[in-house]
């Protein structure tokens, strides 16, 4: 086994509680509805007659016998024996002067005599990678100054709150120059994340890669340790302090989470005990063939228990204010990446999972019944009914769905030539058509620049110049539109290289006047949807949203309305040219005989655009257009976004 490369605790801890594992527990996790059993199940210091130790406890129904080896013992095999607790499958034991810094593993004997070497479930620390083992350590030490934050996301309601979500890879957002990974700790990211989304006026940041995996790059969608921040970045208290130090500045975290399948390494869930123990039994239900990957589960009590406890552990002792859910398209169809003969049809005959399904509206009612204003979101893919909703209802129970077909139309049409945009006018369109069906967040996502799709920049068509163009304009449609905002990092700048999990972002581009023009349109983009309530408060119906001209094909023009309640409250209308043609003296309808203020064009030479110069009020004149009693009349710039408060 490899030696430990995180050092021993020097500091005194406070004196710790015995734990002890009861028949209640026992009960409860066997019940999946033990939503503490983390605090009992893996390794916590504990005093037991009188000495100091640790208690070591996991869930092994199937084992013949259950040891702990580590650093403390040698990894003595035969040291340490675990005591089985009942018929649920607990195994427990306490070791006296074991502290913090301590790697170990448990060692399973099955029953046909088999060796297995498996990491801690409920480890709370790991071994930093290449390393497979857990690290004993204490998560209740982190002194927390974040108790107003918490107090107004819990008195918030997420769907009419604004959301603008900058989605980050800690390990490549910036690359650090003097350590061997190139990695900066939570902390060090911490005073470099908090400045850059203040700067840009980002209300929350959403970690990939959070909980514990072995290989890079699987960006952390292949999970071994779901209790355990990834020591690649540092100690569970570093990762604390990142969670503190951005809700002390107003931001909000959310972290990707993968119920939905978990990888096949020797010492991860996969055949924990030496049989199917996390996994359905059936390879045509436990396994992804797709991705090589193993399936939670979802009918075994214990399992749900598993995963809800979990999600609850990184709200309760992280302070996390929400959860993007991935994959959940995965876990609903039976038949998800699966040909004839590799999938079972459930006892309907159908091809959905039922027991998914029940899985997520008992997940979300825990969640969100617990914390209302914790955000679940879902990543799911595809038209599935009712992913939104209020618990109780027929929904699955989500806060929020990503619109991947909103992202699918969009992406698709930016990249065409603008000759030929007007043949395909209603992909902009057509979102708004299903809107009210869910809540939706807007997602240009790492899935949208990687694996030769281009990044965001190099989607658009033309010279450089027009690409930036196009993307500002593109921005712009996605700030207007009904929905959250999500962008991955380096699309706010114009990175121009696809992502890669092995490097840092391009940040010497920012020394060009088109990037930085990029960035600044941004930041000006999201002082706005902070500023006006109306791109957020009426975010899934018709009441805040209103088209102007959604059929102006033959000129590839859009324009339209965000309101939201309140005769005072301001409303903001958007005009968008997706084509390198000027329209000099564009008229647009308008509802009210009143002053129109350009509080936004994207043109402005700050912004890398072709600096034309407009004016900035523009009063209605009663003369009938887009079916509106009244109309204002401006030159329109080529790709061109202007935004106007009334």
């Amino acid at each position: 086994m490899a030696k430990a490369k995180t050092a021993k605790a020097v500091k005194a801890a406070k004196v710790p509680e015995t734990v002890y594992i009861s028949e209640a527990d026992q009960y409860l996790f066997a019940q999946g509805t033990h939503y503490d059993i983390y605090k009992k199940l893996g390794a916590h210091q504990s005093v037991e007659d009188g000495k100091k130790g640790m208690s070591f406890a996991v869930w092994a129904p199937h084992a013949a016998s259950v040891s702990v080896i580590g650093t403390f013992n040698s990894w003595n095999e035969t040291a340490n024996q675990m005591e089985k607790l009942g018929p649920g499958g607990i195994y427990k034991t306490f070791i006296p002067d074991v502290g913090l810094g301590e790697l170990y593993k448990f060692l399973i004997i099955t029953p046909d005599g088999r060796k297995l070497y498996k990491a801690d479930p409920f480890a709370n620390q790991g071994e930093v990678r290449p390393g497979t083992a857990s690290v004993t350590t204490d998560i209740t030490n982190f002194k927390w100054s974040d108790s107003k934050w918490i107090e107004e996301r819990n008195a918030q309601d997420p769907e009419k709150a604004p959301v603008a979500i900058y989605e980050c890879h800690i390990g490549s957002w910036m690359k650090h120059p003097d350590t061997e990974d190139g990695f900066y700790n939570y902390r060090e990211f911490a005073d470099r994340i908090v400045e850059y989304l203040k700067k840009l006026k980002y209300t929350h940041i959403e970690l990939m890669g959070i909980a514990e995996h072995p290989f890079d790059g699987s960006w952390g969608y292949q999970v071994t340790g779901y209790y355990a921040p990834t020591s690649r970045y540092g100690t569970p208290e570093d990762f604390a302090y990142l969670v503190n130090k951005l809700h002390r500045n107003k931001i909000g975290v959310i972290l990707d989470w993968v119920p939905a399948h978990f990888p096949k390494d020797a010492h991860g869930l996969a055949d924990f005990d030496g049989e199917a123990l996390f996994e359905y039994p059936d390879p045509r239900m436990g396994e992804h063939p797709e991705w090589g990957t193993k399936v939670f589960n979802y009918a075994k009590s214990e399992v749900k228990g598993f995963l809800i406890t979990n999600a609850l552990y990184w709200i309760k002792e992280f302070h996390v204010d929400g959860l993007r859910v991935d994959a959940v398209a995965s876990m609903l169809y039976l038949d998800y990446g699966k040909k004839d003969g590799e999938w079972v049809q459930n006892r309907y005959g159908g091809n959905t999972n039922l027991d998914a399904i029940e899985f997520f509206k008992h997940f979300n009612s825990v969640i969100r019944g617990t914390y209302p204003g914790i955000m679940t979101i879902a990543e799911e893919s595809t038209a599935w009914p009712n992913v939104t909703g209020k618990i109780g209802s027929d929904s699955l129970g989500f806060t929020f769905k990503w619109n991947m077909g909103w992202m699918h139309d969009f992406c698709e049409y930016m990249k065409l030539d603008p000759y030929f945009r007007k043949n395909d006018h209603h992909a902009l369109t057509f979102a708004m058509s299903y809107n009210d069906a869910e809540d939706y967040i807007l997602p240009l996502s790492h899935d949208e620049v990687v694996h030769l799709k281009c990044s965001m920049v190099n989607k658009m068509p033309g010279y450089k110049v027009d690409k930036y163009a196009n993307l500002r304009v593109g921005y712009t449609y996605m700030l207007g539109h009904s929905g959250k905002k999500l962008l991955f990092m380096g699309q706010e700048f114009g990175q121009e290289r696809e992502w890669s999990e092995a490097r840092e972002l391009d940040w010497f581009l920012l020394q060009n006047e088109l990037n930085q023009g990029l960035q600044d349109y941004v930041a000006e983009l999201l002082k706005l949807y902070r500023k006006y309530p109306c791109l957020y408060e009426i975010d899934n119906s018709w009441d805040g949203f209103e088209w102007i001209n959604a059929d102006d094909a033959d000129r590839s023009t859009y324009s339209f309305i965000r309101k939201t309640s309140g005769e005072k409250t301001k409303r903001l209308l958007f005009v968008l040219n997706m084509t390198p043609v000027e329209r000099k003296d564009y008229c647009v309808g308008v509802p009210e005989k009143k002053k129109y203020k350009l509080v936004l064009n994207s043109a402005e030479k700050r912004f890398g655009g072709s600096g034309e110069e407009l004016k900035t009020d523009y009063t209605a004149t009663a003369e009938p257009s887009d079916y509106k009693p009244y109309r204002i009349t401006f030159d329109l710039p080529a790709y061109g976004a202007l935004v106007f408060a009334f």
